[in-house]
C-alpha cells in the first residue's frame, strides 16, 4: 500500500505552485482513479482543482467557450449549448453513465486524452482552441498519441472554445458495458468538411482525409460509401477487431452525416 495525499487549490497558480515529479492533478477523476485502482498511478498527492473557478459555459458569438471543469451533465443540460452547438450536448448525453456524467469534465476528458473518451473527437472536428494557463493551443496541434497531448508538465487546461459550425452531428458505437465509445464520429461542416475518430485508433483520436475529402465534394451519407477505411492503424482487443472498427467507421460517419441533415 501507498499513502496518498489530497489537497483542494484555490487557484490555477495554486495548483501549478503544489505541482511536483510526484503529484497529479484531479478533476473529475474518471481516467485517473481507475488507474489508481489498478496500481498503475500512485501519485504522493491529488490536487483538486474543484475551486479553481474554471467552470460554466459562455457563448461569444461565433464559439462556445466551455471551462475546462465543466460536467458532462452540465453539456448536456445547458440551453446555451443547445442552441449553438446541439452536437456537443447529444455527445455529452452520451457519455458513459448517469454517475459518470455528474463527476466526468469536459477538460479532465481532453487533457489525457484516453482514446475512448468522446470530447477529443469534438475538440478536433470542431478545430477548437484549448486554453491553458499560459497559452492557447490550436487541437490540431495539441492531441500528439494514445494519452499523450502538448501540455506541459505544469500547464492546466482552463477552457475550451469551440467555433461554432454551419452544422455538425455526433454518432457513437459503445460498449456496452462502459458506454465509452468502441468507435464514435464527429462531423463538423464549415467552409469545408472535418471528420474526426475517437475510439478506434492506436494513436488515439485522429481525421480522416478520405471521409473528409469526398464529403467536401458531396455533404451526403452516400458519400461516404466509396471511401476505404483501413484497419491497419484500427484498435483490435476483445471488444472489435481492427477491420470491425474501421467498418464502424464508416457507418458512424454515414449516421452523423445523416444526423447533421444535408442539402
Amino acid at each position: 500500500m501507498y499513502q496518498t495525499n489530497y489537497v483542494r487549490a484555490s487557484s490555477t497558480d495554486d495548483a501549478v505552485a503544489k505541482l511536483d515529479d510526484e503529484a497529479k492533478l484531479l478533476a473529475g477523476g474518471m481516467t485517473l482513479l481507475p488507474t489508481m485502482k489498478q496500481r498503475l498511478a500512485s501519485p504522493e498527492t491529488l490536487i483538486d482543482l474543484a475551486d479553481c473557478g474554471l467552470a460554466g459555459i459562455e457563448d461569444l458569438g461565433d464559439a462556445l467557450k466551455i471551462g475546462a471543469m465543466t460536467r458532462h451533465v452540465d453539456v448536456e443540460t445547458s440551453e446555451i449549448v443547445a442552441k449553438s452547438i446541439p452536437a456537443l450536448a447529444v455527445l455529452a448525453a452520451k457519455i458513459g453513465d448517469r454517475q459518470v456524467r455528474n463527476r466526468g469534465t469536459i477538460g479532465g476528458s481532453i487533457a489525457n486524452n484516453d482514446p475512448s473518451a468522446c470530447y477529443p473527437s469534438a475538440a478536433l472536428a470542431l478545430d477548437a482552441t484549448i486554453h491553458t494557463n499560459s497559452r492557447d493551443i490550436a487541437a490540431d496541434d495539441f492531441f500528439v498519441g494514445m494519452f499523450e497531448t502538448a501540455l506541459e508538465e505544469d500547464e492546466i487546461i482552463t477552457a475550451i472554445s469551440f467555433p461554432k459550425p454551419a452544422a455538425a452531428a455526433y454518432a457513437k458505437f459503445p460498449n456496452p458495458a462502459s458506454r465509452y465509445a468502441m468507435v464514435g464520429v464527429f462531423v463538423a461542416k464549415g467552409d469545408s468538411v472535418r471528420v474526426t475518430v475517437t475510439g478506434a485508433g492506436e494513436d488515439g483520436v485522429f481525421r480522416h482525409a478520405g471521409l473528409e475529402a469526398a464529403l467536401t465534394s458531396s455533404f451526403a451519407p452516400e458519400s461516404v460509401e466509396p471511401v476505404t477505411v483501413s484497419g491497419e492503424e484500427m484498435i483490435s482487443d476483445m471488444h472489435a477487431a481492427s477491420d470491425y472498427r474501421a467498418h464502424l467507421v464508416k457507418e458512424m460517419t454515414r449516421r452523423a452525416v445523416a444526423a447533421c441533415g444535408w442539402p
